[in-house]
């Protein structure tokens, strides 16, 4: 598929079940029993969403997290029942244009913490350290230089908000919110995760900067949901590309980024439609960022 195939903006008027919640790029859809989670190829960057939608990001960002779902399912239980379109039947009219996009899900009751691990300093921990030589409370050694690999991941919650972004809070914070024992639970499973992530991308050229994660209670137990290990929630670094003290150009929607930073957008409306290279630029970032770490060509 070629970045000027079909791109899939919504899928409101392709599925026969009610819309319950519609965020940057995901729709929620309630099936009843279960949960019916689309992605669609909506980018997002700067709190805006962008025209037009990117062809196979969210064909690449399902995939890449049932393919991690599955991955990681000795070590963390998730949400998954299934991605197969023909199972849903009738309740959708586009199956081909929904093919790879949608996944059902049980349905789960969400602990509203960003699960947040770092395994390098950089992004907004860098920033968070040039201002207080902490990240998010943890009090860290001086010297350190951006991009710098932590001796062991740290943990860096954020308490979850759907208007605006996320807030950074220290894990004393996080533990008064959802209780100690809670706490320290989503804090070992994650870091767990990120340690099995990020020695597999390891062994695909790959460096796994930092990663989110988002979990919620079924049963009484601790559930991974939404997605994992995506261009859209981790910092994937080519291994090549891996130097202190610059910007290294992460393998995500950096494109997108760039060209708006270069533009002469004002920041304070949304911007004008994408170039047509930008879009192609960005659609090929994203299936790239799928071979590498699958094995397999879209």
């Amino acid at each position: 598929m070629s970045a000027t195939s079909q791109a899939l903006s919504t899928a409101v008027d392709y599925i026969k079940a009610p819309l319950i919640y519609k965020g940057k790029v995901r729709e929620l859809y309630d099936l009843g029993e279960h949960f019916l989670i689309v992605v669609t190829d909506r980018i997002s960057a700067f709190d805006y969403v962008l025209d037009p939608a990117v062809p196979d990001k969210g064909n690449v960002l399902n995939r890449l997290s049932a393919y991690w779902f599955e991955q990681t399912a000795d070590i963390q239980v998730n949400h998954v029942v299934h991605t197969d379109v023909a199972k849903l039947g009738d309740l959708v009219t586009e199956p081909e244009l929904l093919k790879n996009r949608i996944m059902v899900t049980r349905k789960a009751e969400r602990i509203d913490i960003e699960c947040v691990v770092r395994g390098y300093i950089t992004g907004g921990g860098w920033r968070q350290y040039q201002q207080t030589s902490a990240i998010n409370g943890i009090e860290l050694p001086a010297g350190l230089r951006k991009n710098e690999r932590f001796p062991a991941p740290i943990f860096t919650p954020a308490a979850k908000n759907d208007v605006g972004h996320d807030e950074d809070i220290p894990f004393e914070k996080m533990a008064e919110m959802v209780g100690a024992e809670l706490a320290e639970e989503l804090r070992d499973r994650s870091i767990k995760l990120y340690e099995f992530a990020h020695g597999y991308c390891a062994e695909h050229g790959i460096i796994l900067a930092d990663c989110k994660f988002e979990f919620g209670i079924i049963d009484g137990k601790v559930v991974l949901i939404d997605e994992i290990f995506t261009p859209d929630s981790s910092r994937f670094w080519a291994e090549g590309n891996y130097a202190f003290d610059i910007e290294i150009d992460s393998m995500d929607k950096e494109p997108v980024r760039t060209y708006l930073l270069g533009s002469d957008w004002d920041r304070d409306s949304k911007p004008a439609p994408l170039p047509d290279e930008v879009v192609a630029e960005t659609t090929a970032r994203y299936r790239d960022i799928y071979r590498r770490l699958t094995g397999v060509e879209l």
